[in-house]
């Protein structure tokens, strides 16, 4: 691809999708070819608001692109995802990547057979918080997290644990580079006929737990994550985009003296994490290199969310229920 634009299209502009949209047209090597939508009222909207082609169908846009990125509810991603690698399209797919395992090892067959990149959507990997969380990690012992959102129609068709807490399994997996051991999960429904509020415990084979909790049918919205290392306390506001990094400050003390700790207190309001994910995937595409989050690290953290609910939907799973 060096040389000349990208083609590229996005399949499903619906309220991510359109974010999609909007973070191509900024890219000088990009090519936005066009945009997919079954709903014909909305694939109108978009494509008058960011002048570009509508199609109806997926079909008909991937003999045009050189990649896709695909935003369509998941239960169509396994039929979408295997239609656009089949056509050697490049293709970044919003999570889960798909349902199931078998789904999922599938497409990352495809991708491997046709030689393409496969990147899945998984953005709070993007969050500048996180990257640099990620650059101070030594060995982590003990991951929290808190994500909770109000609750809203969209992401319905999964349940809280694919729609909300997959976000930190994916860092956590990635945080630990271990295999997990055990997972004991609790979860309910609140307002819809899937789990709305979910907690696991991770044990991993190295001995690091993780300790994990999201809500969709919060009053407000909380995106944490604290990470306890032999070195440093770590703590990410997601939303805010902050980081606090405390250590114990040795220096320039007498050994008798009562150890101190240091704070220090890192901020990037300005730094836009879909557009660097959407930019990550343009740049494996176009250098032939691997992206920062690959089809792998979706498998994984779908295997284990997989487990997570079936672990949830085998006790007991409703609000104000005697267990």
């Amino acid at each position: 691809m060096q040389g000349k634009r990208l083609r590229v299209g996005v399949i499903g502009v619906g309220h991510l999708g359109e974010y999609h949209v909007q973070k191509y047209k900024t890219i000088p090597t990009v090519q936005l070819v066009g945009i997919v939508d079954i709903n014909s009222v909305r694939a109108e909207e978009i494509s008058r608001r960011y002048e570009v082609r509508s199609f109806p169908r997926h079909q008909d846009i991937v003999g045009m692109v050189d990649a896709v990125s695909v935003a369509v509810p998941t239960e169509v991603h396994f039929q979408v995802a295997r239609d656009v690698l089949s056509r050697g399209v490049h293709m970044l797919i919003e999570k889960p990547i798909t349902y199931r395992l078998e789904e999922a090892d599938a497409l990352l067959n495809l991708a491997q057979k046709n030689g393409l990149v496969l990147q899945v959507g998984l953005v709070e990997r993007f969050n500048p918080a996180v990257v640099k969380m990620e650059s101070l990690l030594n060995r982590p012992v003990f991951l929290e997290s808190h994500r909770m959102n109000l609750f809203t129609q969209r992401g319905l068709d999964v349940d809280v644990v694919l729609d909300l807490m997959i976000h930190d399994l994916d860092i956590f997996l990635h945080a630990v580079q271990a295999e997990v051991k055990e997972v004991h999960a609790v979860g309910m429904s609140v307002i819809t006929d899937k789990t709305d509020i979910a907690n696991v415990r991770i044990i991993f084979e190295n001995g690091a737990v993780a300790n994990l909790t999201a809500s969709r049918v919060s009053n407000k919205i909380l995106r944490k994550i604290r990470v306890f290392q032999a070195d440093a306390y770590l703590s990410v506001n997601c939303v805010k985009r902050h980081l606090h990094v405390i250590r114990l400050d040795t220096k320039g003390r007498y050994p008798e003296e009562v150890p101190q700790l240091s704070a220090t207190k890192m901020e990037f309001p300005d730094q836009d994490p879909l557009a660097d994910e959407i930019s990550s995937f343009v740049n494996a595409v176009s250098n032939g290199s691997q992206p920062l989050v690959t089809g792998q690290d979706g498998r994984r953290a779908l295997g284990v969310a997989l487990g997570i609910i079936e672990q949830i939907e085998g006790g007991c799973r409703h609000f104000q229920a005697i267990c």
